[in-house]
């Protein structure tokens, strides 16, 4: 049968006995600062303040801008080529519909490229932070 001083006894409402907390405050906050100072050391360029964190946010939409960018640059340029050898060819529309697929794969090309996912041209297996340290 339920224990009656227990809230999950029969008949019984409440939060029952209260025990005493095993971890006091200050032990938690100890621990709390043991692990801020540990996440510090990792973690050295962590943004601090809202500030900061304005700029992070600055810096993320300049990166989304220069990616959206390269992508419909490649884009545009692989369908204006493709028009022009359409009009000096007479081949309409094959040109223009072979070049833009180019230019998309061009254009995905430039922002895997920029966002460090595949390696520029003649690099090789060169890692992106040998290419960051001759920067």
């Amino acid at each position: 049968m339920a224990d009656k001083n227990r809230p999950d006894g029969t008949g019984e409402t409440g939060r029952g006995k209260q025990h005493e907390p095993d971890i006091r405050d200050d032990d938690l906050e100890r621990r709390r600062r043991e692990l801020e100072a540990s996440l510090a050391t990792r973690l050295p360029n962590r943004l601090e303040g809202k500030d900061d964190a304005k700029a992070g946010s600055a810096a993320g939409y300049g990166q989304a801008v220069k990616l959206s960018s390269e992508f419909i640059a490649g884009v545009v340029v692989g369908a204006g080529i493709g028009w022009i050898i359409d009009r000096m060819a007479g081949t309409s529309p094959w040109g223009l519909i072979v070049f833009l697929l180019l230019g998309f794969g061009a254009g995905v090309l430039n922002v895997m490229r920029s966002a460090g996912v595949v390696a520029e041209f003649g690099q090789g297996d060169k890692s992106r932070s040998d290419r960051d340290d001759r920067k």
